[in-house]
């Protein structure tokens, strides 16, 4: 029976609230420093991506970095008069289609990019391959490990049911799927050129 509307991203907010509390590994990070949107898949395939971590500063915390020869800084972003540090955006509706076990692992790969110091940098690892360390697929298999911590420590009722339900389903159990959207940060040029000006 239908009830209204489900709010994906208060759902995934809440969830990601209590990985950071629960779970060790996590609880470096602040949910209210964090913005948990979501954006619609242009194409109907079920492959490609499905959600995406965006940090709000540059390599250890920097408000400004240096590309081309021309100094950047990161457009901000605030909600109630705080300032957000990362961007969690789901893909819809291809998160919700995944099985359940890959979508509690997607969570906790997004998580696990926000850097230990949560200075709105990522988790850097050593060598050329530092967002993912040598191998994405240990890096998911290590998340996959996590998630399962995760579920037994957790009780009965915190158990993230939505998660079992594809977007179909929670459409039809609800009328719509909800959420907030936001648009894409933008570097912005701190210095201006000849070209800027023309």
């Amino acid at each position: 029976m239908k009830q209204g509307c489900f709010d994906i991203c208060r759902a995934l907010r809440r969830l990601c609230e209590d990985i950071s509390r629960r779970h060790e590994q996590f609880h470096h990070v602040d949910m209210d420093r964090v913005a948990v949107t979501y954006a619609q898949t242009r194409s109907p395939v079920e492959w490609g991506l499905q959600a995406k971590l965006t940090p709000m500063r540059f390599e250890g915390g920097a408000l400004t970095c240096v590309r081309d020869g021309r100094r950047w800084c990161a457009q901000r972003l605030f909600q109630d008069g705080r300032e957000m540090l990362y961007i969690l955006t789901f893909y819809l509706p291809r998160f919700l289609n995944l099985p359940f076990e890959e979508k509690l692992v997607t969570v906790f790969h997004e998580l696990y990019h926000i850097s230990p110091l949560f200075d709105g940098d990522i988790r850097r690892f050593s060598g050329a391959c530092y967002v993912h360390t040598g191998s994405q697929a240990a890096y998911d298999r290590q998340m996959a490990v996590f998630a399962r911590e995760y579920l037994a420590d957790l009780p009965s009722d915190r158990f993230p049911e939505f998660l079992r339900c594809d977007f179909r389903e929670l459409r039809r159990r609800y009328g719509a799927v909800v959420g907030l959207r936001l648009a894409v940060p933008r570097l912005i040029p701190m210095d201006s050129t000849e070209d800027d000006a023309a």
